[in-house]
């Protein structure tokens, strides 16, 4: 038997969830468009040919509904017969939406199922969530004030209920939002090679002082011939000695290898949504050893509420989380990231970031 299972843990309630499950303008938004099949009560047309995965539109039958929990279907695509299900159970945070498929008849390839899982899989983890925050916010917004609230709009439900009248229906205006570009300003840091101490010349070494030779007293040598006085020999100059001996200054020995280098951080938003983002810290040891011990100090928005963590070890002190995890080896880096949410729609990035004492580089 051949199945596809895709799980995604959502932090909104379940009946916000089973909404987007079961509302046609919303399901067109993150999944694909549907239809009911005319004549038939329960029966609907997911229009599919053009997904990875899917090579003709499906033909399903509802089977089971219970809300907000379960909606089970009965497809018939290509000759090939599954049943497709949709669990939504309830999480300390939100909930937790289960699509599973289980092929009946048929046959499907391992590359179809691959890119059909793949479908799934991009469907609940990106479309989606930004769907629920949007009706998030959306609620928010209409609920700012009791004068003049406005009414939500009509569900239509996939199951149960034929399309509502023309004149009642309400087109869904999905806002535009522009996205907030990070300009990734990387910081360069110089390390300077200490100045190197001047080199002394060759230092001319005094000659020893030559010892003074007494001269000798010519005896008197009696005899009658007058003694005649000896020409003095003219003595060679001798190097004077200078007064005080130079002294070669002892130089104090200085290290000159090369500091190492410092460990850095860079940080990345790699993706957003309407109410949170996903950020990404890179730590490099350029060094030659390994480093054992590090912190990212990552102060997050005020409001902002830490979801998940993957790649480090954590701990939270109001906004401030201070991320730690395993040895660097040298000229390696460590990666990790965390996701965001219940921040402003405009901010995609924390308030701050740092390393040690240096910030995080592209933040």
């Amino acid at each position: 038997m051949i199945e596809i299972d895709v799980q995604v843990d959502l932090f909104h309630p379940a009946d916000r969830v089973w909404h987007a499950l079961t509302d046609r303008a919303l399901l067109a938004r993150w999944f694909t468009e549907v239809e009911p099949m005319a004549g038939s009560r329960g029966r609907l047309l997911l229009f599919t040919a053009g997904l990875p995965g899917f090579d003709a539109a499906v033909d399903a039958e509802v089977t089971d509904r219970r809300e907000p929990e379960l909606i089970a279907l009965r497809c018939l695509e290509g000759g090939r017969r599954s049943r497709l299900a949709c669990a939504v159970a309830p999480t300390a945070e939100g909930c937790r939406l289960s699509v599973r498929e289980v092929l009946e008849h048929g046959s499907w390839s391992e590359e179809q199922r691959e890119h059909r899982e793949e479908s799934y899989q991009q469907a609940l983890t990106g479309r989606l969530p930004a769907i629920l925050d949007w009706l998030a916010f959306r609620q928010v917004d209409l609920r700012r004030g009791e004068a003049g609230m406005t009414a939500e709009m009509p569900v239509a439900e996939v199951v149960g209920d034929e399309p509502a009248p023309a004149g009642r229906r309400r087109p869904l205006l999905v806002a535009g939002l522009a996205g907030v570009a990070l300009v990734a300003g990387a910081a360069v840091w110089a390390v300077l090679p200490a100045e190197p101490d001047p080199v002394a010349g060759p230092v001319a070494t005094p000659s020893p002082t030559a010892a003074a030779t007494p001269s000798r007293t010519p005896r008197a040598t009696p005899s009658a011939r007058p003694t005649r006085s000896a020409t003095p020999t003219p003595s060679r100059p001798s190097r004077t000695p200078s007064a005080s001996p130079s002294t070669t200054p002892s130089r104090t020995p200085t290290s000159n290898a090369p500091s190492a280098p410092a460990m850095t951080a860079r940080y990345e938003t790699v993706s957003t949504r309407l109410l949170g983002y996903t950020g990404e810290v890179v730590v490099d040891n350029p060094g030659s050893t390994v480093v054992n011990g590090w912190a990212v100090v990552v102060t997050l928005a005020e409001g902002g509420t830490l979801t998940d963590v993957s790649g480090a070890d954590w701990r939270r002190d109001g906004q401030v989380v201070t991320f730690t995890g395993p040895p660097v080896p040298a000229g390696r880096s460590r990666t990790f990231t965390f996701a965001v949410r219940d921040v402003d729609q405009l901010t995609r990035a924390p308030e701050d970031c740092s390393l040690g004492d240096d910030p995080c580089a592209g933040l």
